[in-house]
């Protein structure tokens, strides 16, 4: 059968703790973290929960490592920390503006005819529900050569490329991608 979730990428986070989540007090599961592209829930892992909840104060500015996972069966991306350290500034404002992203969507025949246009629909619906769509580029192709898994899309992060993937996870991957 295999894992439920499939690990996406090791993550690097900064921003303003806003609270922890989950739990009683000393024994809170998530820490949300503002981000600027939203607010993100992490994971902690139990050795880290006590210290954390009595060491951090909301408001405080941290960095966080962990790892992303995607969920195989419902496409929703999930964090866990490994590390949690506080910031003295938060340099997000002095960020480059990340490249945007882009998904190559097939408009030919054959991908038209097994749903391309309600693919494209729905991906664009998505997108504007999440407020993405200014975030990302969609470019109409030509055939991309897999006729036998239309309708094909190529979703391209950095120096990323995820292939045909359902519009939920295209936006859970944008949102995960947006906020490292």
């Amino acid at each position: 059968m295999g894992d439920k979730y499939l690990t996406l990428s090791e993550l690097n986070l900064e921003g303003q703790l806003l609270g922890f989540v989950g739990g009683e007090p000393g024994k809170y599961k998530y820490l949300e973290l503002a981000v600027p592209s939203g607010n993100v829930e992490i994971k902690l892992p139990k050795e880290l929960r006590r210290s954390l909840s009595s060491s951090l104060v909301p408001g405080q500015q941290i960095r966080v490592c962990g790892h992303s996972k995607v969920d195989s069966r419902t496409s929703k991306i999930k964090i866990k920390a490994y590390r949690v350290t506080p910031i003295d500034v938060c340099p997000i404002q002095n960020l480059p503006l990340q490249p945007k992203a882009k998904i190559m969507v097939c408009q030919k025949g054959g991908c038209l005819k097994r749903g391309g246009k309600g693919f494209l629909s729905e991906l664009e619906k998505t997108l504007g529900d999440r407020g993405l769509l200014d975030k990302v580029t969609i470019e109409h192709t030509s055939c991309q050569k897999c006729c036998s898994s239309a309708p094909n899309c190529v979703l391209e992060v950095g120096k990323k490329k995820y292939k045909n993937i359902h519009p939920e996870a295209i936006a859970s991957l944008l949102e995960s991608h947006l906020t490292e």
